[in-house]
């Protein structure tokens, strides 16, 4: 399999380091997931704030109905864009992670031949 022990060192290498930039990359990837996570919970509370001080001032029945409406379908737009923006995020990690790896992989297959 290996040729000598210079080149089983050579290839523990190339697999640690494949490692290390897979996890640097996973690590960078959850920030950004953090980081959105919390963007958006803080729009999601502030939306939810105007909510209430519109309906504090409305004086009907018909006024409340349409604000909550109103808000419905804004909250369920921004969720919905939201759940799209972070299932794009998590591929783009999964695919930035793994695309070290699978240069190891390559040549572990290319070792065992």
């Amino acid at each position: 399999m290996f040729k000598n022990m210079e080149d089983m060192q050579k290839f523990s290498k190339d697999q640690m380091e494949a490692a290390t930039v897979s996890a640097s990359a996973l690590s960078k990837g959850f920030q950004q997931i953090a980081t959105e996570t919390g963007d958006f919970s803080k729009k999601s509370f502030e939306a939810s704030t105007g909510l209430f001080e519109k309906l504090a001032g409305v004086k009907t029945l018909d006024k409340v109905i349409e604000v909550q409406t109103d808000f419905a379908k804004s909250a369920y737009e921004s969720f919905v864009a939201q759940a799209t923006k972070m299932g794009e995020l998590y591929t783009a990690i999964a695919k930035e992670a793994f695309k070290p790896m699978e240069s190891a992989f390559a040549k572990v297959q290319a070792v065992a031949k």
